[in-house]
């Protein structure tokens, strides 16, 4: 009998302006933050199950990991991020195409054109074993010694307690997509909430458009999907620039297939739900996330465009 069923709530991180440094008999461990898509991976006895972060089962978007995760022992449940590298450097639109696959073909064919890579930063049970109340470091070390003779796809994530080699990765990998750092006490235990901390490289990410509020050639604001998260939010009202670029854009883009079993084409905001119209994953907006003195708003900075 497996320890841990999905759902599981999430462990979140919060942000942070600058790089913390440990102190005298108390150390940090410092992971790299990548750009993808947050997957729980549950090795239970006749099959695997995937959870996104906000508790959906997304298990048939990824035959490639579900294939590869069936080499765990039953018991096993990782948390972690979904990447796809195109061109030596993550690609968060490609991950979020493979995770909107609306049909089993879409899957198998993104799984052949995007294979994904799984960057696993926790373990949460072994075995029968629910391994959230440990420690930060006796579950990290657990996690090296169970993947690192499996190999790719799934691997763990650097971690170091240096904080000199954390400054240097937070400069350097950002030339490969990685976002920031995540830091972590080596005596946390696994809890849900915004326990962890995170330093982003930069104050904009990218987000993939899944719908838009309003006419579908002229939208007022934009239904998003934000990295490592699968739950759509609705943007701040775009700017007759931004609106400009996406009605070029969006007359170009195929209908959407829709899954029965795709969330609702709603989204819950402060106090009201504000409905939107799906469209095919395709287009890729750079934005900000500003915090007004009501709530947190998404504005919308430019349309990414194929380099």
């Amino acid at each position: 009998m497996t320890s841990l069923l999905p759902p599981v709530p999430v462990a979140l991180a919060r942000p942070i302006p600058t790089l913390p440094v440990a102190v005298p008999g108390r150390q940090l461990a410092y992971e790299p933050k990548f750009d993808g898509h947050r997957l729980l991976i549950f090795r239970l006895v006749d099959e695997v199950q995937m959870q996104a972060r906000s508790g959906r089962i997304v298990t048939r978007a990824f035959p490639d990991l579900v294939a590869a995760a069936r080499r765990l022992p039953v018991g096993t449940v990782l948390d972690g991020e979904v990447v796809v590298w195109v061109g030596g450097r993550t690609d968060f639109a490609a991950v979020q195409k493979r995770a909107t696959a609306a049909t089993e073909a879409r899957a198998a064919r993104l799984a052949r054109e995007l294979p994904a890579s799984y960057a696993a930063f926790d373990l949460l049970a072994s075995g029968t074993d629910d391994l959230r109340p440990r420690p930060y470091e006796q579950r990290r070390a657990l996690l090296t010694t169970l993947l690192e003779p499996l190999g790719p796809p799934l691997q763990a994530v650097p971690m170091t307690m240096d904080p000199e080699l954390a400054a240097t990765w937070y400069e350097a990998f950002p030339a490969i997509g990685v976002e920031g750092l995540v830091i972590k006490s080596p005596d946390q235990p696994y809890r849900a909430g915004r326990h962890w901390r995170k330093l982003r490289h930069s104050e904009t990410r990218d987000a993939m458009v899944v719908g838009v509020v309003g006419p579908r050639l002229r939208p007022r604001a934009l239904a998003l999907v934000l990295p490592g998260d699968d739950t759509p939010v609705v943007s701040g009202p775009l700017s007759p620039a931004v609106r400009a670029q996406l009605t070029v854009a969006l007359r170009d883009l195929p209908p959407p297939v829709v899954a029965d079993s795709d969330p609702p084409t709603a989204i819950d905001t402060v106090g009201a739900w504000i409905a939107y119209q799906p469209i095919a994953p395709e287009l890729t907006v750079e934005v900000r996330q500003e915090s007004t003195v009501r709530h947190a708003a998404t504005a919308v900075i430019r349309l990414r465009t194929p380099e």
